[in-house]
């Protein structure tokens, strides 16, 4: 079994920080091509610059990514620059605080926006581009593409501060399994990385300023601890590897344990 990624192109959204690049940056040490995407031009450049001191197996793309114009230019520059794309990673995804009685600050439509239909419409275009590459290879043993989706256990959770964060969660876990089923007979396979805390750079400056949120997070989680980005990415590259090859419409968490205990009061962060 083997869980090697060597030589494939994958697309990673969401890739200018946090768990995306940290994706991004590991697929890129273990031997794979590496688009970064996300719209933070000045932070991508910077990150794929390090990254490509070690190789030059790392490109990135700048853009709205909730346009469809933009979708489809950065499946070009991926194509331009690699020739192919074997997996797709969606990890594109915004946290908002939301007042769940009020219409206008429940962020219900931008939590949607962001993080499930981004998602759906990456999903959509590049399976087409994988299905259209497995004709040219003609080898119909071999999979086609690989896509993980990047959700949350605030899908499970109930807590209303984040109502339209969660709603997206639960609608991407959803999207998962049904784009699992319909890609199937493509030789596409799709999953879900679900995850609760995980210390990322936005995380530790929120810990930063409110001490009692670091306890209250291990309280709630039976590891006592709060997941490094690493582990998230070593996931993910199981779930697109060949290791994972009967493997599809799962959504694989990685919280520690946290929803075992099924606390309503805490935030997922």
């Amino acid at each position: 079994m083997s869980f090697s990624i060597t030589g494939k192109t994958a697309i990673v959204t969401g890739a200018a920080n946090g768990v995306g690049l940290a994706i991004a940056k590991h697929f890129v040490d273990k031997g794979a091509n590496v688009m970064f995407a996300d719209k933070d031009e000045e932070n991508l450049e910077a990150e794929v610059g390090r990254a490509r001191e070690e190789g030059d197996n790392a490109r990135y793309f700048a853009g709205d990514l909730r346009e469809r114009l933009t979708q489809a230019n950065l499946l070009s520059a991926t194509i331009d620059a690699f020739d192919r794309v074997d997996i797709l990673i969606n990890a594109s995804r915004q946290i908002a605080v939301s007042d769940p009685l009020d219409a206008d600050a429940d962020h219900v439509e931008a939590m949607m926006q962001q993080n499930m239909m981004t998602s759906l419409r990456m999903t959509q275009l590049i399976a087409k581009r994988m299905n259209k590459q497995a004709e040219a290879d003609g080898n119909e043993e071999e999979e086609a593409g690989a896509i993980v989706n990047l959700s949350s256990i605030a899908a499970s959770q109930t807590h209303p501060k984040l109502l339209g964060y969660s709603i997206a969660a639960a609608a991407l876990d959803q999207l998962t399994r049904s784009m699992a089923v319909a890609l199937a007979p493509d030789r596409i396979r799709v999953n879900s990385v679900a995850f609760g805390s995980v210390m990322s750079a936005s995380l530790k400056d929120v810990l930063k300023d409110n001490r009692e949120l670091r306890g209250e997070i291990l309280e709630c989680t039976p590891m006592s601890r709060i997941a490094k980005p690493s582990e998230v990415a070593d996931a993910v590259q199981f779930l697109a590897s060949p290791g994972a090859g009967f493997v599809t419409g799962q959504i694989i968490t990685i919280d520690g344990g946290r929803t075992l205990l099924d606390p309503v009061t805490l935030p997922a962060h």
